[in-house]
């Protein structure tokens, strides 16, 4: 049935703007700064501001609905949305924009599996960043010169950000971080952290008895005992294992959910370091 409702319609012809949809938060901000303040150009982000990652996201009738007048699609590949499929089939018309499809972009793994979070390190949101700009450009070249302009403006405030970040995280006495789901590893590896243990892994899923005891031997065996859970994921696996080592909790945003801002990715990655700093300076 969601297949029907969107099957041979053709773009927001009606209005005569340009609708750019992004399949999520990370997505939707980076389009946000890109088409900035570009006449004729509307961006919509798909999915509710309180989703989180889309592990496992099933399309509802309002997205299809949403997608039916969209002239593009942004999104951030390597697998994070795993109904794209459905939506091509059913959109064959559907401009789709892959943040991911960057040489700048070197890929990590969870087992067989390409880890999709690389918007967490800064030097691969730039890259998405370019990556989507080039796209815009070749698919909508009336409005080439603003894309560019847009994107370099961010990319110059992503660039002081990643050089604040790597002033502040570089040196910490303290290295080892627990976080709650996989979507750190590419912070991790730009600010030069280890990643001793995953609580989750897969996000609302509870790890196995077998899987907390070997967290808590390693929380244990570490000399900041400090545990990082995610606002966008109930806490409670964390508190358990909190409870059983005297961990302290704090949080690590994955910036999949918040404001309407053009700034919500800077003002959430400075408030990961702050909060690193603080704790892993101890």
């Amino acid at each position: 049935m969601l297949m029907l409702i969107i099957s041979g319609c053709g773009g927001n012809a009606d209005d005569g703007k340009l609708k750019i949809v992004t399949s999520f938060y990370p997505m939707y901000i980076d389009a946000l700064n890109i088409a900035s303040g570009i006449d004729g150009v509307e961006v919509i982000n798909l999915t509710k501001p309180q989703t989180g990652c889309l592990h496992d996201y099933q399309l509802t009738t309002e997205d299809m609905k949403i997608l039916e007048t969209a002239d593009i699609f942004i999104v951030n590949g390597l697998g994070m949305e795993n109904f794209l499929d459905k939506v091509t089939s059913a959109r064959k018309d559907l401009k789709i924009v892959d943040a991911s499809n960057s040489d700048e972009i070197y890929l990590l793994k969870d087992g067989d599996e390409i880890n999709p979070h690389v918007w967490m390190s800064v030097t691969y949101a730039m890259a998405q960043v370019r990556a989507i700009q080039r796209q815009l450009c070749e698919i909508d070249p009336a409005h080439a010169d603003s894309y560019k302009k847009n994107a370099l403006e961010y990319l110059n405030k992503l660039s002081a950000l990643r050089d604040e970040m790597h002033f502040a995280l570089d040196n910490l006495p303290h290295k080892d971080i627990i976080t709650f789901h996989e979507a750190f590893p590419y912070f991790a590896a730009q600010f030069k952290l280890n990643i001793a243990a995953v609580i989750e892994r897969e996000p609302g899923t509870e790890p196995t008895p077998q899987e907390l005891a070997d967290t808590i031997k390693i929380v244990n065996s570490l000399p900041v005992k400090v545990l990082f859970t995610e606002p966008q994921y109930s806490p409670k696996a964390a508190e358990t294992i909190a409870r059983e080592t005297g961990a302290k909790i704090f949080v690590l945003d994955p910036i999949t959910t918040g404001a309407d801002n053009p700034d919500a990715y800077i003002d959430g990655m400075r408030k990961n370091m702050q909060t690193l700093t603080t704790v892993l300076n101890d």
